[in-house]
């Protein structure tokens, strides 16, 4: 998937979440979250910025989404404990935006998981290698399509639980 095809799948990731925070009354914490999952969608891509690492390879596994759940945790644990306006205790913070992270980096692993080039989830401890090869990564209708169903069932749930 290109960025366009990864933030739809973020999105329709998204959409529940949202759906429940919106409904429980947390609009900040939903509008927090949705930042944080449409800034993370691409960022396993962030390996075809550099001739250093292979793409799809590290920044393509299940230990860098941990990684990134990891480092989301402890970032905003330390910034709950800061911005007392969310009145977010810090350790919650920490779980919830941990998990939002990791969410949102094995969503990008699935979107790539659905194209013929695949990835290697478990590298260096596994040679296993997953592809569903639906569509070629590049593929512009594909791209669009997910990013219009993300759209569109985030807007419908929305609008739901807004009515």
């Amino acid at each position: 998937m290109y960025v366009l095809g990864h933030l739809g799948i973020s999105l329709l990731l998204y959409a529940p979440i949202a759906a429940w925070l919106v409904s429980t009354g947390q609009p900040t914490l939903a509008a927090l979250t949705g930042l944080v999952m449409v800034a993370l969608s691409s960022l396993p891509d962030v390996d075809t910025q550099t001739h250093r690492i292979a793409h799809r390879g590290p920044t393509h596994t299940v230990w860098f989404a941990l990684g990134v759940g990891l480092v989301a945790a402890v970032g905003s644990g330390l910034g709950a404990a800061y911005l007392s306006s969310l009145s977010l205790p810090s350790l919650w913070a920490a779980g919830w935006f941990g998990s939002v992270a990791l969410v949102t980096i094995c969503g990008h692993l699935a979107g790539d998981l659905i194209t013929p080039m695949g990835i290697w989830p478990f590298r260096p401890l596994s040679t296993y290698h997953r592809s569903l090869d639906l569509t070629p990564s590049k593929n512009p209708r594909a791209n669009r399509l997910w990013f219009a169903a993300g759209v569109v069932v985030l807007a419908a749930t929305l609008l739901v639980v807004v009515s």
